[in-house]
C-alpha cells in the first residue's frame, strides 16, 4: 500500500507523544524534534515521490536521521521510531491516547498508578482511584468517565479518510479486476467499520493480488469474499467470479444490514433468493451484471448508494439524482482556511495558489480571533495588518476574500467588534471553548451568534471531533431555525475528524438553510479535504443550489452584501 504525506505526518507525531510519554531521556528534546518535523512537512506541497526522489532532504526541522527514517518508511511501510518506541509501551496504554484530554503527562500518571487499558480507566473512574490521583480530582474523573465510554464505543469505526484511503489503495492492487470502494466508504458514512471494496475475479486470482498486502488475509466461510486488515483497518474484498453476478454483490456490499434485509425480503416475496452469490430463481444464477440489471429484473427501483442508510427510508425517492448532486468541481470558493498568521503552516499567497492549482476559483481566508490565543489567535491590530496584505495580494491578481475565524464567547457575543467585522468580505463563527456549557446555555449562545447581522457562517456547529469527542449538548433544530430565519450559512467542516455537521441534520434541513462546504485547511494539502465534505453533503442530498461556496468570488460577495442588508 502506498505511503501517504498524511501517514508521514501522523508517524511523526505519534512519535513525539510516544517519546513524551516514556520519559527516555538522554535527549529531553527527541519528542520536540519529531513534533517540530511534522509540522514543517505538513507545510509542504510536494507529494510522497517528490520529497522521497530527493530522501526528504531541504525540508526546514527534518533532520538527517529523520529523514532517513521517512525514507525507510516510504520503502518498507514501517517507521523505526515509532516501532521503537511502541514496542516498549503495552497495547493497553498506547489505547488511552483516544480519550479526549488525555496527553502524554497524564496517561504516564495512570500507567504508574496501574492503569494500563480503557477498560482499566472506565473503572479506575467508577472506584475513585482516579480522583484520588495528583493533577486529577474527581471532576476530571467524571470528564475521563464520559470521554473513554466514547472511545471503548468508537474503537471499532475508523474515519472516513482513513478508511477511504485504504480502500482506494486496494483498489489500485486490485486493478484489471474491475475494483470498485464499496460498503460504508462508498455511502460516505462519516465513521466506517470495514474498507470494503467488490471485483469480478476468481478467489484465486483475489488471494493472489492481496498476499503480502493484506495482514492475517483470510477467506470468509460461505460467503465470496476475503477479509484481513491494512495498517490495522479491518477489510474485506468481495468477489464475483463472473460478470452475471457481479450486480448482485454489488448490491450486498453497498448497503447496511437493514437495506440488504429488506432487499432479501423483497426478493423472497417475488420469487427470488438474493445473495452475494447472485439473484436466483428456481435454482438459476440469473444474468445481472450491473446493479440496474438486478433491480429491474426485481421491479423495484434502483437506490442510490448515498441513499442506502435508515434514515432515507421514507425520502430518498423525492431527493435529486446522484448526477445533480453537489461534487468537488462545483466548489469554486474554498472559505474558511487558515495561514501562518494563526496556527496555519503556509502562507495566504501559497494557500491561493494551491487552491487555483486544484481547479477552485477563489480563497477565502479565516485565521482565528484573539481569544483562541493556543492557536496564535489575531488582535485587532493583527487583522489589520492581514487586511492590509490581502488587499495588496488582491490587487496583484490573487482570487481572495478576506474572511475570519472569530470565535463564540460565552454568552454568544463575538470576539471582534461590530466595526472590525464589518471591514471583513466576510465571517465564520464558531465555538472553540466552554463545550461543557449546559444544553440550554449552549443553544442561546449558538442562536445568538447564528443571528449576528455580520456572521456569514456557522462554523463546525456541533464541536464534535469523530471517534474522539461528541458534539456539545444542545437543541440543534433550534440553532438550524436561527440560521434559516436569519438565513445564516451553516458549515458542512470537510475535516474527515469533524464532518461537521452531520448529514442527518443536513438531510433534515437542506431545503431550509443554505449550506457551505468548508475544508478548515492549515495547509495547502488540506483542501483536498473538500471531497469528504462532498460525501457528505450528498448523503443529505444537496445539490450546487444548497451549497454557497458553488458561487464566483463575486456571486459570494453580493449574497454576503445581500444576507448583511437582510435581504
Amino acid at each position: 500500500m502506498d505511503v501517504t504525506k498524511k501517514s508521514l505526518v501522523g508517524a511523526l507525531k505519534t512519535t513525539a507523544d510516544l517519546l513524551d510519554l516514556l520519559g527516555v531521556g538522554d535527549d529531553p528534546f527527541r519528542a520536540q524534534a519529531f513534533r517540530s518535523a511534522a509540522r514543517s512537512l505538513e507545510g509542504v506541497q510536494d507529494e510522497v515521490d517528490v520529497l522521497a526522489a530527493r530522501a526528504f532532504a531541504g525540508i526546514p526541522k527534518v533532520g538527517k536521521a529523520i529523514a532517513a527514517d521517512l525514507l525507510e518508511y516510504v520503502r518498507t511501510g514501517v517507521f523505526g521510531p515509532l516501532e521503537d518506541a511502541a514496542s516498549l509501551i503495552p497495547a493497553g496504554v498506547l489505547s488511552l491516547f483516544r480519550v479526549r484530554g488525555l496527553g502524554p503527562k497524564k496517561i504516564r500518571a495512570l500507567w504508574d498508578a496501574g492503569i494500563d487499558s480503557l477498560e482499566g480507566l472506565r473503572e479506575a473512574c467508577r472506584d475513585g482511584r482516579v480522583a484520588g490521583l495528583k493533577g486529577f480530582g474527581a471532576k476530571s474523573a467524571a470528564s475521563f468517565l464520559e470521554a473513554v465510554e466514547f472511545a471503548l464505543g468508537a474503537q471499532e469505526r475508523q474515519h472516513l479518510s482513513t478508511a477511504l484511503e485504504v480502500a482506494e489503495g486496494l483498489c489500485r492492487v486490485l486493478d484489471g479486476l474491475e475494483p470498485q470502494v464499496s460498503g460504508d466508504v462508498r455511502r460516505g458514512l462519516d465513521t466506517v467499520r470495514v474498507a470494503r471494496v467488490t471485483v469480478t475475479a476468481s478467489p484465486e486470482q483475489v488471494q493472489e493480488r492481496l498476499a503480502g498486502v493484506v495482514e492475517g488475509l483470510e477467506p470468509v466461510e460461505k460467503k465470496p469474499l476475503f477479509a484481513g486488515r491494512v495498517d490495522g483497518v479491518p477489510v474485506e474484498v468481495a468477489y464475483a467470479p463472473t460478470p452475471g453476478v457481479r450486480g448482485a454483490l454489488d448490491l450486498m456490499m453497498g448497503g447496511g444490514t437493514a437495506y440488504r434485509e429488506s432487499l432479501r425480503e423483497e426478493a423472497k416475496v417475488r420469487g427470488f433468493d438474493l445473495s452475494g452469490r447472485g439473484l436466483i430463481r428456481s435454482g438459476a444464477v440469473l444474468d445481472t451484471p450491473t446493479e440496474a440489471d438486478v433491480m429491474k429484473t426485481l421491479d423495484l427501483p434502483l437506490r442510490p448508494a448515498e441513499y442506502r442508510d435508515p434514515e432515507h427510508d421514507a425520502v430518498w425517492e423525492a431527493l435529486p439524482h446522484p448526477d445533480q448532486l453537489v461534487t468537488v468541481g462545483d466548489l469554486r470558493g474554498m472559505l474558511h482556511t487558515h495561514s501562518t498568521w494563526s496556527d496555519g503552516a503556509s502562507s495566504i499567497a501559497d494557500m491561493a495558489a494551491e487552491t487555483v492549482r486544484l481547479g477552485h476559483g477563489f480563497l477565502g481566508t479565516g485565521d482565528h480571533s484573539r481569544a483562541a490565543h493556543y492557536a496564535n489567535g489575531l488582535s485587532i491590530e493583527r487583522l489589520q495588518a492581514q487586511l492590509k496584505e490581502i488587499r495588496e495580494l488582491q490587487s496583484a491578481g490573487l482570487p481572495l476574500v478576506a474572511g475570519a475565524e472569530v470565535d463564540i464567547l460565552d454568552d454568544g457575543t463575538l470576539d471582534y467588534p461590530d466595526d472590525v467585522l464589518a471591514e471583513l468580505d466576510y465571517v465564520v463563527a464558531s465555538v472553540h471553548s466552554l463545550f461543557t456549557l449546559s444544553a440550554e446555555r449552549q443553544t442561546e449562545r449558538l442562536i445568538r451568534a447564528a443571528s449576528h447581522p455580520l456572521v456569514t457562517i456557522l462554523g463546525h456547529p456541533t464541536g464534535r471531533l469523530l471517534l474522539r469527542r461528541p458534539g456539545y449538548a444542545l437543541d440543534m433544530d433550534a440553532v438550524m431555525a436561527a440560521c434559516a430565519e436569519r438565513g445564516t450559512v451553516v458549515e458542512i467542516n470537510a475535516n474527515a475528524y469533524r464532518l461537521d455537521i452531520d448529514w442527518r441534520i443536513a438531510l433534515t434541513w437542506r431545503d431550509r438553510v443554505t449550506f457551505a462546504i468548508n475544508t478548515d485547511a492549515h495547509v495547502p494539502g488540506g483542501l483536498k479535504d473538500a471531497k469528504y465534505g462532498v460525501m457528505i453533503a450528498r448523503k443529505a442530498g444537496l445539490t450546487p443550489a444548497h451549497v454557497i461556496n458553488t458561487l464566483d468570488r463575486e456571486a459570494f460577495l453580493a449574497f454576503v452584501r445581500e444576507q448583511r442588508a437582510g435581504r
